[in-house]
């Protein structure tokens, strides 16, 4: 929506309403935006602008319109005041008549009530301040506040009040007031409000927390209480955190968010006793659940509840992983409250797994307990359930650290070989990463008659190999930045045409020279390294962009391992064994074709950049899938070639493992930034908190470990992209820049994995009915 539109379409008088100010056109208002209490903002109407006459006022002297009043009530930049002038025009607020209808349902009602306790927070200091003090952000979470006052306005309104004493939110008193009309008592007055909903995402109750810290009304429940906190868990969540309480639920909410990990959801218990039978049938309820991890209080009581639960959950669901977060401090809160949010990722990374006297098996370990449940051979290995699971373990066990997912799609890659049509690879980091030591190890799993290896290729080389030397065979570049235009050409035309035509002079038998016709067949898959994976990608089709994890977290894996393996914990036996095993299991593969019977129900969300070349890569994973899981597939006779050959069935599983392992590709897809620059754009955020904080280079470049000409490299392009803007500074003590457009990357991520995994439960829905 263009910001015109916005301007055009909604009225100072919606904005002020949306916030719970008055919105009398005769007089004054108190200023939102400074502590001075009189009454000097002024609103005109006709113009739809507003203007404040007090000095004390950031606005004074200005004349503001919605997007500037939204820009400062929020105190964020114009990007997100935009972004919240499209919310506050999509939120219709129900007038007097539609809202105290006698007929509105309890959700209906509750939603309309909570929606007025959320537009009450921002003008209550009591609420304000309380939130302080529990280092709650109510711009990251949804909470309203009671002031005890909803009901005022429209007692004259008899459908308000019978609705309110209702469900609780009103108690007859029983006696009259000094107007001689019927006394209440408001239910949770002076309270933060949180919302809880039904699976529809609908509020069904409400949960009230007093911002006094009186001892004997500390926190109160509507009668009849339903729903959870925050919400039902999406269908597609994997790992699911149980909180004791609404308010620790609260605190780890803003971390789930931008957590570096999908497929998480969270739950908040009603205390110690507190996991009732709609949160257990919520559990039950989630296919795809792998882990559920306990972040109860650290003491006692939180630990007997712990164990306790462990036991119920394991009765619901046998062989679940149960693991424990144990927060720092006494709680969740108290932890948030001494700590920046980023703690909780930490924690997270450290939780224990829980071993109740019945053992708990993991589902993920790496290690046979015996060597009987290891297969005895390849094909064993190949008609096991799990494959991409079993064989990701057999990965990481020939020396290849952490990226689960990227090195499974390396490898799905790298094997396409065999086919007729295939993939290719663009690795992509900053230098130093470990980008060409991935393709390396990657390529070490190959049958290694079928590997060739450059470290540099000449421009003409590639037109003077044998017609089927290149046929059937691995390409491992391990810099493509240091192939001149000439080679490139050459490279960009085998992948695309998979062949190479070229006019060429010879030497007849009498020495004459005379011209030939050369052909190169080239069906070979192809690993590449680069720093600049955007250049090559986009004149290069099929393949994919990758990024190497250049994080802090896997560095501290790599060098674990490295430890290990040079204290010789680690032995290169067993790691040569695995490769060797790989090996065997890529010579049992047999060439297929594949046919996607869902190929046509399959779709990437409209945020994809490139979306026809992304889809066509999407359903080559998917057939790579397939291929490998070939043992375990249905046969048919291939429709090609009058059904003379073979081809392999997809199943839906297939399509959920590709998707998996694609995902971060996807993204990279989506993102205008580059795998290294995001990654470092994201840890440039941490440290910098917030867009108003300025920072100069020194200062990031030590924190973060990274070079100079890196971060030259990293500033330049985020500059140009307007990502961050120079705000001062001088060039001998330091340039200082601000972060200029603060993306929620991580809710992206969540949106579009959303609606791939949601795809492919209305497949499972279907194939079901």
């Amino acid at each position: 929506m263009e910001i015109q539109d916005i301007k055009e379409q909604l009225t100072i008088a919606n904005v002020l309403h949306y916030y719970g100010l008055k919105t009398d056109k005769q007089s004054r208002l108190n200023c939102p935006f400074h502590e001075d209490k009189t009454p000097s903002f002024q609103v005109y109407y006709k113009t739809q602008t507003a203007y404040c006459f007090s000095s004390n006022c950031k606005t004074h002297g200005k004349s503001i319109d919605v997007i500037d009043f939204i820009l400062h009530k929020e105190n964020c930049t114009k990007h997100e005041a935009i972004n919240k002038a499209v919310e506050i025009l999509g939120h219709k607020e129900p007038n007097k008549n539609e809202r105290y209808q006698q007929d509105l349902s309890r959700e209906q009602f509750l939603g309309n009530m909570y929606q007025y306790f959320k537009n009450a927070i921002s003008n209550s200091k009591p609420a304000k301040k309380y939130l302080q003090n529990r280092n709650l952000d109510n711009k990251k979470i949804e909470v309203g506040y009671n002031g005890g006052q909803f009901h005022h306005g429209a007692r004259k309104d008899k459908t308000l009040i019978n609705q309110c004493l209702e469900y609780g939110l009103l108690i007859d008193k029983g006696n009259k007031g000094r107007t001689g009309e019927t006394a209440y008592n408001v239910f949770g007055k002076w309270c933060i409000v949180f919302a809880l909903k039904n699976r529809n995402d609908q509020v069904v109750s409400l949960y009230f927390r007093s911002t006094l810290n009186e001892k004997e009304s500390k926190h109160f429940y509507l009668k009849n209480r339903q729903g959870l906190y925050p919400n039902y868990p999406n269908v597609n969540t994997k790992k699911l955190i149980l909180t004791e309480s609404i308010i620790d639920g609260a605190s780890l909410l803003p971390t789930l968010e931008k957590a570096p990990f999908g497929g998480w959801g969270l739950i908040a218990c009603f205390g110690t006793n507190g996991l009732n039978d709609e949160i257990l049938k919520a559990i039950k309820e989630l296919k795809q659940l792998e882990e559920i991890i306990f972040a109860f209080d650290n003491d006692t009581a939180g630990r007997t509840a712990t164990a306790n639960y462990s036991k119920v959950i394991l009765e619901l669901i046998p062989g679940i992983k149960i693991s424990v977060l144990e927060p720092i401090n006494k709680d969740i809160n108290e932890t948030l409250q001494l700590h920046n949010e980023d703690i909780f990722i930490e924690l997270l990374d450290k939780r224990t797994q829980l071993n109740p006297s019945f053992s708990i098996e993991d589902k993920t370990t790496e290690q046979p307990k015996t060597e009987s449940q290891k297969p005895s051979n390849a094909i064993d290995f190949l008609k096991r359930k799990h494959l991409l699971k079993n064989l990701n373990i057999e990965i990481g066990k020939a020396g290849i650290v952490g990226e689960e997912n990227s090195r499974m799609l390396l490898f799905l890659i790298i094997i396409s070989y065999l086919n007729k049509s295939p993939l290719h690879a663009l690795v992509q980091g900053s230098s130093g990463s470990g980008k060409t030591h991935i393709i390396s190890r990657i390529a070490d799993l190959m049958p290694q008659e079928d590997v060739l290896r450059f470290t540099r290729i000449t421009e003409s080389s590639l037109y003077n190999w044998g017609e089927f030397d290149l046929f059937q065979k691995v390409v491992i570049i391990e810099d493509l930045d240091g192939l001149k235009e000439d080679a490139l050409y050459a490279l960009r035309e085998f992948i695309s045409n998979q062949v190479l035509r070229s006019s060429v002079t010879i030497k007849d038998k009498k020495g004459n020279n005379k011209s030939s016709h050369k052909i190169v067949k080239g069906q070979f898959s192809s690993l590449s390294a680069t720093t600049k994976g955007e250049t090559y990608e986009d004149n290069m089709s099929r393949s994919f962009l990758i990024a190497v994890d250049e994080s802090k977290e896997q560095t501290a894996r790599i060098i674990d391992y490295q430890n290990k393996r040079n204290a010789g914990e680690i032995d290169p036996q067993e790691s040569q064994k695995a490769i060797n095993f790989i090996q065997q299991i890529i010579r049992n593969l047999k060439e297929y074709e594949v046919i996607n019977p869902y190929a046509t129900q399959l779709h990437l969300p409209e945020k994809v950049h490139k979306i026809r070349r992304l889809n066509e890569m999407y359903q080559a994973v998917i057939k790579q899938v397939t291929f490998l899981n070939q043992y375990q597939r249905q046969i048919v006779k291939s429709p090609s070639f009058g059904g003379v050959g073979e081809a392999l069935i997809t199943e839906i599983e297939d399509i959920e493992q590709a998707t998996e392992v694609l995902f971060e590709s996807i993204i990279l897809k989506v993102d205008e930034l580059d795998g290294s620059l995001r990654q470092f754009f994201e840890r440039l955020k941490k440290h910098v908190k917030n867009e108003n904080q300025e920072f100069i280079l020194r200062d990031i470049r030590q924190d973060l470990g990274i070079s100079k000409t890196q971060i030259f490299r990293y500033i330049q392009t985020l500059l140009e992209l307007e990502y961050i803007k120079q705000v001062g500074g001088f060039a001998n003590k330091g340039i200082k820049y601000k972060i200029s457009y603060w993306d929620n990357y991580q809710k992206l991520r969540t949106e579009i994995k959303d609606f791939l995994m949601l795809q492919i439960e209305e497949l499972k829905n279907k194939k079901i009915q």
